[in-house]
């Protein structure tokens, strides 16, 4: 691996309803990751607590900068020397009654560098199945950018969360990236049909490398996610993936690549709007 080349890993859970039961797994499934190689290590949507009811995330909830899952996040980050990418955890929000749903990224010292709070909110509902994020949940109004220098070379990543995927003007309004990353915990329903073709739509659209965390099996709380974590390249070419249970994927983003895609097909050049 050169200068111009960091490997990246994401770390996919089945999360419980107990968050010191979920911070032991990531901490575990991070080492690993750092073991193998991993500069940056994302871990999935909802991987502090999948509670047994929407409400379960109030009691949870943290001030920023205080509380037990931050802690231990900064501790997991500077014990591996790794750039963490925290999922999503429940912040305290301006409204009564619900929480942010928010993304803290740590450095390898264990410092908080990077925020984003998920703005778009799902909602879905069958017979069988019913999800109202915005019950329990304020929307963020910010897009998520964070910016790393490794080994002197500098780095521009997209923040968003799940259902955010499907709204491609977010990513536009993000502007160009070397990778877009995305915790989740799409459900398995929705998963089946739309997971893989959103995330490949991005990478192609915005001509960078995507890096999707997610939930993946059959929770306690009767919920089914649908794993499938993967990397994906400017390309749109699925690198790799994990299928379903907990584990970790790690893959390399090269600069080289990046300049490959966009030089033989300017689009992000061509855009006239």
């Amino acid at each position: 691996m050169n200068s111009s080349e960091i490997q990246i890993a994401a770390i996919q859970m089945v999360s419980t309803p107990v968050p010191e039961e979920n911070l032991e797994t990531a901490s575990r499934l991070i080492k690993a990751a750092a073991e193998a190689g991993a500069q940056i290590a994302v871990l999935p949507e909802y991987f502090c607590l999948m509670g047994l009811k929407d409400t379960d995330k109030l009691q949870t909830s943290e001030e920023l900068g205080k509380g037990p899952i931050q802690e231990a996040l900064r501790s997991i980050a500077k014990a591996n020397s790794i750039y963490l990418v925290a999922g999503t955890i429940p912040l305290q929000a301006s409204i009564d009654n619900k929480v942010l749903n928010t993304t803290l990224v740590f450095n390898p010292a264990g410092e908080q560098i990077g925020r984003y709070d998920k703005i778009h909110l799902f909602g879905f509902e069958t017979e069988t199945e019913r999800y109202a994020e915005a019950e329990t949940i304020e929307s963020g109004n910010q897009p998520g950018i964070l910016d790393l220098n490794i080994n002197g070379i500098n780095w521009r990543f997209g923040l968003s969360i799940c259902y955010d995927l499907r709204f491609p003007e977010l990513y536009r309004s993000i502007g160009p990236v070397d990778c877009h990353i995305i915790p989740a915990a799409f459900t398995y329903t929705t998963g089946k049909d739309h997971w893989e073709i959103l995330l490949r739509a991005r990478a192609i659209e915005n001509q960078c490398y995507v890096l999707a965390s997610a939930q993946g099996g059959q929770h306690q709380n009767s919920r089914r996610t649908w794993g499938n974590s993967m990397l994906i390249d400017p390309w749109g070419t699925v690198l790799t993936y994990l299928p379903e249970g907990e584990g970790f994927i790690s893959g390399i983003l090269s600069k080289d690549k990046l300049n490959e895609v966009r030089s033989k097909l300017p689009a992000l050049k061509h855009r006239k709007l």
